[in-house]
């Protein structure tokens, strides 16, 4: 608790009649002149309620004290009020410039020079008080905070290793090496953040992205619920096996619906719309839903990119794998359906980067 009033004044007079208004309030402190005041401010910092200083003293002054306590920011800790003859404007404003508390004019009221002072006192003390709060408060907040990040990133990891795991169930039913899933990732990754660059009003942020990629290992999910004469068939599919097969977007959406309450609601969203929606094409020729252009969500047409991709360049119990030229050249002319536009200018633009990937992972 700040309990001492300092008064710095050269006149004795002065010092006393301050000393018999305050003494009752306060523990008053005395200094003779600014370099003593200066001193004893410095001594007794932290239990100083307010300082009463002069203005015109020897060895330092009154300005002198106030430059000095400015230096080191003193003024914002410990009121000072001017108590002076003074009656020139120019000076009062000088002083408020430094940064005081007050200015009371000699001769002065003793029972409003008190109240003045007083009031200065206790506004000083609840500002520091309040502060004190304030920075106790954003402490507490700043360590919810980490804490809640920590959680937010276990939680994540969480999140991406139940999609690996999936994901890896999923390539094993398929009789593929987990190289499809790495490398569809790394393709939906290179695709989206040129996306991102080209086209800002996908509003694909990093988080974003981040998401999309990590579900993607998830597309295929529903291959889990066809039987094996389906889908591990060498040759042709018949109409009706295709049908059947075409299910697993369908069939992938149910699974994840009975797990959408053991991680988080965004992943579960993306999850839902790359497994559903990942053979959906822009012209609305696609499946299950036949949705068109814009309707299709941007993590499954990112996805579907990818997967076809990958699907032209890797061999497959049904087919051979096509060279990269070739496999761009389908993409592009539209014979594995018909993707976005602005999605082929950017697959454009990385065709050089998938290229890359495809050699560095091989299948």
């Amino acid at each position: 608790m700040r309990n001492q009033i300092i008064i710095v004044d050269d006149m004795d007079i002065n010092r006393d009649i301050l000393e018999e208004i305050m003494e009752d309030e306060f523990e008053v402190l005395t200094a003779v002149d600014g370099e003593q005041g200066l001193e004893m401010i410095r001594d007794h910092r932290e239990s100083v309620a307010a300082v009463l200083l002069d203005l015109v003293m020897p060895k330092m002054d009154g300005f002198e004290v106030l430059e000095e306590l400015n230096k080191v920011d003193e003024l914002k800790k410990i009121p000072v009020l001017i108590i002076s003859g003074e009656d020139s404007v120019n000076i009062e404003k000088k002083c408020f410039e430094y940064g005081i508390s007050d200015f009371i004019r000699k001769p002065f009221d003793s029972i409003l020079a008190k109240k003045r002072v007083k009031n200065a006192a206790e506004l000083f003390q609840y500002q520091s008080s309040l502060e004190e709060k304030v920075a106790k408060q954003t402490e507490t907040l700043h360590k919810q905070y980490k804490l809640l990040q920590i959680q937010a990133d276990k939680l994540k990891k969480s999140n991406e290793n139940i999609i690996d795991i999936l994901g890896t169930v999923v390539e094993g039913r398929n009789m593929e090496s987990g190289e499809h899933i790495k490398r569809v990732k790394g393709y939906t990754k290179i695709l989206a953040d040129k996306m991102k660059d080209m086209y800002p009003e996908y509003d694909l942020t990093a988080e974003k992205i981040n998401i999309i990629v990590s579900a993607s290992s998830l597309h295929d999910i529903g291959k889990i619920a066809i039987p094996d004469h389906i889908l591990l068939k060498p040759g042709k599919l018949t109409d009706e096996e295709f049908e059947y097969m075409k299910s697993h977007t369908t069939r992938g959406c149910e699974i994840l619906d009975d797990i959408k309450g053991v991680w988080d609601e965004e992943y579960g969203k993306v999850s839902y719309e790359i497994c559903r929606h990942h053979h959906e094409r822009f012209d609305g020729r696609g499946y299950p839903d036949k949705l068109k252009g814009e309707e299709i969500p941007i993590s499954a047409q990112l996805v579907s990119v990818a997967d076809v991709y990958d699907a032209l360049v890797n061999e497959r119990c049904y087919k051979d794998a096509y060279s990269k030229d070739k496999a761009f050249q389908m993409i592009i002319n539209g014979e594995c359906g018909m993707f976005n536009p602005k999605l082929l200018e950017c697959f454009r633009n990385v065709r050089e980067d998938f290229e890359g990937l495809a050699d560095e992972i091989s299948a």
